[in-house]
Formats: structure tokens, C-alpha cells, sequence
């Protein structure tokens, strides 16, 4: 049996990470609610049945990808059953062909392992190296679930925070694709 916590509307007693303490600080200040569970470690999108029944919502998947020399870096967001596509992905952006982010890039450049990807991994991007990419089809959903920075953390934000207040602050600002 998979646990997920009772839904939580308040910042962990303590932290992980510095990247899951500055994603709840950035929330406070933002004035961003949120709704949380903790869980085992989850990895997988099958992993995230579970949570997104117990937070009432569709958890989204968060790649990170890169070209081929390893210099230019999308955080694409997209939703859980769509696989990912490299060459329509490239395409939609009129760039050359991706593939995932060493995971070694992955945790300098976003502060996160495999299987903790999020949206707010952008905090840690001083450098600003990261594009922002969102499928459409992740803007149409009222909540966006999403991991904060840790494996066995989950959330709930209005996906409109995300996009308009969140990313504003994060000094991100994303691009939409159609996949």
C-alpha cells in the first residue's frame, strides 16, 4: 500500500532541502495557497494515482531537458499520460532535438534528483539557463499538482498562481506549446 498523508495547508516543520525550504518561503511571501501531502518516495507518474486521488487533482510531469551540447535547458511541463515526443517537442520550439538532462546538470541547475522535478525548481536558476516550456493542455486544468522538490512531497496550487504570480517572481516566463 502506497501512503499519502491527510492534505496539509501549511509549510513542512522541516526541510529536506534548501530548494523545498525556499518553494514554501516563496509561497508564503506570494501569499500562494497551497494544499500538501507527504508519501513514499514517488517516482513514477503511477506512482501519483494515489496522490492525486487524496488532493483531488491531476498531478502534471515535469521534464527536464537539454540539447546536445548541454547549454540550453527546458523545464516542460506536460501532462501525465503524454509521452514524451522529442522530435515534436523540438519542433514546436523550433530548436534541435532534446533528450533528458544528465542527472548530475539536473540537481546543479534545479536543486532536485530524478523524480522530484517542479516547476519551482526555477528558484535555483540564478542564471536564468532555464526556458520554462507548458503544454496547452496543462494551462486548461484549474490545479496544478506538482512535487516540492522532494520525492515524498506533492502539491496542490491553482495553476494560474503557477503561471501569473509564481513564475513573475521566479523571473521565468513561459512559453506554450501544442504536443
Amino acid at each position: 500500500m502506497f501512503f499519502v498523508s491527510d492534505i496539509m495547508e501549511k509549510a513542512p516543520d522541516s526541510y529536506k532541502s534548501h530548494l523545498q525550504e525556499t518553494i514554501y518561503e516563496s509561497l508564503t511571501k506570494l501569499q500562494i495557497p497551497f494544499e500538501r501531502v507527504s508519501t513514499d518516495e514517488a517516482i513514477s507518474m503511477v506512482d501519483c494515482i494515489e496522490i492525486n486521488q487524496k488532493l483531488d487533482m491531476k498531478m502534471v510531469k515535469t521534464l527536464f531537458l537539454c540539447n546536445s551540447k548541454k547549454i540550453e535547458f527546458y523545464l516542460f511541463i506536460t501532462t501525465a499520460d503524454k509521452p514524451l515526443k522529442a522530435k515534436n517537442f523540438s519542433n514546436a520550439l523550433g530548436i534541435s532535438r532534446v533528450s533528458f538532462t544528465p542527472a548530475e546538470l539536473m540537481e546543479q541547475i534545479l536543486g532536485v534528483k530524478i523524480g522530484a522535478a517542479t516547476v519551482f525548481g526555477v528558484l535555483m536558476d540564478k542564471e536564468n539557463l532555464v526556458q520554462v516550456v507548458f503544454d496547452k493542455n496543462v494551462l486548461l486544468g484549474e490545479w496544478y499538482g506538482c512535487s516540492d522538490g522532494t520525492t515524498t512531497g506533492y502539491m496542490k496550487v491553482k495553476t494560474e498562481l503557477i503561471v501569473n504570480n509564481f513564475l513573475t517572481y521566479a523571473k521565468h516566463f513561459p512559453k506554450v506549446i501544442e504536443m
